[in-house]
């Protein structure tokens, strides 16, 4: 597909007001996208597991008004509190879009938006929340069309979302979604997140994801400054080799069930990604000593008793612990015994692989 069909031509029926729910859930990426050009499209592909219990409810209540509005209306709630912060990504998010779903100039929008997880802290809450918001709109949208066909549902939902935060679009779909051109991925490309066109071994459909807040508050640097900073970066041909590279290591690791191979890839990525940061210009650190307390502990952990357990990290200080079913009440023994010390307020999230989002 090609952006322009993503164009609608004329709506058959006219809403006058309604009301949609949707929730999105977050993802974690195995193989990092850092890096974008123009128009949100990333610099390298990427791969990543759609959790499940890290998501974004988002309600929509839409009013159709008495003439289209030359500025964008609409209210934003986010945790029942009105965030004024928030808006101007909302209004660059709709100047994105308005080319694909024109009805939004003729609406008024309230928007109630809620996370299960802390905002702004390297859980991709920009993610879900972009696609909760995205998926609303395209239900608009569909309830105007005389006929839409599921399959074109989603992937203009994805497609909506990636505008308003990149890794959004692999947060409509689960449970392993790729995202971005690559020449030996078929289907892949840069508009829309993708399910995982090849077999993946039952080892990784059912791994769990516990999430350690090391730190809660506000990032010091947001992803979009740290995307923004690959260009003309040092290291970034290098980098975007290494992923292209990485991509294709995973299509046998997954389809082997290769958990030592898994294991390498995915902390490489994790810890590469936090090397792009800390040698750009600016160059910045969003690990807390906490984080690589907690990396020494997995490392020492492994060696002693050869399991599975590996870490990866977003842009941000708290860590994700991947690892297979089968190893869950030996792993959660050791975070209770030896991380939980390392979490704010020995805080963690219990979350898994899940597959995707669902109206409400």
């Amino acid at each position: 597909m090609i952006e322009n069909d993503f164009i609608p031509s004329s709506y058959k029926y006219e809403k006058e007001q309604g009301r949609v729910q949707w929730k999105a859930p977050s993802n974690i990426a195995l193989v990092k996208y850092w890096g974008k050009k123009q128009n949100q499209l990333p610099a390298n592909a990427s791969v990543s597991f759609t959790l499940d219990e890290c998501r974004t409810v988002t309600s929509v209540t839409f009013t159709k008004l008495d003439k289209a509005n030359k500025e964008f209306s609409f209210d934003l709630l986010f945790e029942g509190k009105s965030r004024e912060d928030f808006k101007p990504k909302i209004v660059t998010f709709f100047e994105r879009i308005e080319k694909y779903i024109p009805f939004i100039r003729n609406y008024h929008f309230s928007i109630n938006t809620s996370n299960t997880f802390p905002h702004s802290s390297g859980i991709a809450s920009s993610a879900s929340g972009m696609a909760a918001l995205a998926l609303c709109l395209m239900d608009i949208e569909k309830q105007m069309a005389s006929e839409m066909d599921p399959d074109f549902f989603y992937k203009k939902a994805s497609f909506l979302a990636r505008l308003g935060s990149g890794s959004a679009c692999r947060s409509i779909k689960g449970n392993l979604v790729q995202w971005g051109d690559h020449n030996e991925i078929i289907g892949s490309t840069n508009l829309y997140g993708i399910p995982y066109p090849y077999p993946v071994d039952e080892v990784f459909k059912s791994f769990q994801d516990t999430i350690l807040l090391v730190h809660k508050g506000q990032k010091s640097v947001s992803s979009t400054v740290g995307h923004d900073l690959m260009h003309g970066h040092p290291f970034a041909k290098n980098r975007f080799e290494q992923a292209y590279d990485n991509l294709i290591r995973l299509r046998s690791i997954f389809t082997e069930g290769n958990l030592d191979d898994f294991v390498e890839v995915v902390e490489s990525e994790a810890l590469t990604l936090h090397a792009m940061m800390m040698t750009s210009i600016p160059y910045f650190i969003l690990m807390k000593p906490n984080t690589l307390n907690i990396i020494e502990k997995i490392w020492e952990f492994r060696r002693a008793t050869k399991n599975h357990l590996c870490f990866t990290l977003d842009a941000g200080a708290n860590v994700h612990l991947l690892y297979p079913n089968n190893e869950k009440n030996e792993v959660n023994k050791f975070i209770k015994e030896e991380l939980i010390a390392y979490c704010e307020n020995e805080q963690y999230i219990c979350d898994r692989i899940g597959f995707g989002a669902k109206k409400m």
